[in-house]
């Protein structure tokens, strides 16, 4: 005998599909979130290497979003996150900064830049090459479009103000820690 359609039986067919779906999607979450998220810190690792001298120790300052890094009683540095938006969306640095305010280099975490174009802020060897120690007390923190001493990357130079205005923020974030000296 077939089942009579009417408003009741809607309701309960659509409400035990939604919990039939909501329990899948909890259940993959619950199944990928650890490696997910393994995978996040070991790739923010990697990207703390890659922008600071050699360190034995880091730590993280979650409201300013920035590792400090010491090997031993030494502070080696500050590996410290920025986030703006590129011509894409967001385009997620990590910068390197040594005691003394210097870019010690730069590192590309995350991006939703043009593949071909700004996306090159993450292989354009020119590029970034130019963040390896770069001294804001010497250079302009800016493109040379706009009369800095940043080369930026051919066609994509909203990408590359992005870029900069990033190791611009990190650098602020930097000179708010007192010169490198830790308020905490």
């Amino acid at each position: 005998m077939a089942v009579k359609s009417n408003l009741t039986n809607m309701v309960l067919v659509l409400g035990l599909t939604c919990l039939l779906c909501s329990a899948v999607l909890g259940g993959a979450y619950v199944l990928t979130k650890e490696p997910i998220d393994k995978a996040a810190a070991e790739k923010t690792n990697r990207a703390i290497s890659q922008v600071l001298p050699h360190f034995t120790e880091v730590e993280y300052n979650e409201a300013d979003h920035y590792y400090k890094a010491t090997d031993g009683d030494q502070l080696v540095g500050y590996a410290i996150e920025s986030t703006v938006v590129g011509f894409g969306g967001p385009l997620s640095l990590i910068v390197g900064v040594t005691p003394d305010g210097v870019v010690y280099n730069t590192s590309v975490l995350s991006h939703a830049e043009t593949p071909g174009l700004g996306a090159k802020c993450t292989t354009d060897e020119k590029f970034m090459g130019q963040w390896k120690g770069f001294n804001p007390s010497i250079k302009k923190l800016s493109v040379k479009k706009d009369g800095g001493d940043v080369d930026a990357i051919t066609a994509s130079t909203i990408t590359s103000r992005a870029y900069t205005q990033a190791v611009e923020n990190a650098l602020n974030v930097f000179n708010k820690l007192e010169g490198g000296q830790d308020n905490e």
